[in-house]
């Protein structure tokens, strides 16, 4: 059982931004799916959640719309735009310098 670990400053946005490039979802399905894809290391509350769709909405990053769910609520959904693409594509190559710097010192002799 992998312990839930608190999201490191910055990765929030590129946490977010992955899972919305797979499908438009809500707020929670946003957590649910970042949850799910980092086996559970990862628990966005809605408290980082939704300050961070209103700061892409308000980017440019993301649009928002209404929609009726599956289980038959309605709920808000989050789609990238490509800004929000390609602003996904800048925080992967951020962070792959980041780990790789880290990786460089860690292996230092």
């Amino acid at each position: 059982m992998t312990k839930a670990t608190d999201v490191i400053q910055g990765t929030l946005d590129l946490l977010i931004l992955k899972a919305l490039a797979l499908n438009p979802m809500h707020g929670w399905g946003i957590s649910d799916h970042i949850s799910q894809m980092s086996g559970g290391a990862f628990k966005i509350g809605q408290g980082s959640m939704y300050p961070a769709l209103h700061r892409f909405e308000n980017r440019g990053w993301v649009i928002s719309y209404w929609r009726q769910t599956p289980n038959n609520r309605i709920a808000r959904l989050y789609e990238l735009t490509p800004g929000g693409r390609h602003a996904l594509e800048t925080e992967i190559a951020v962070w792959r310098s980041y780990t790789s710097a880290m990786d460089m010192v860690i292996q230092a002799r």
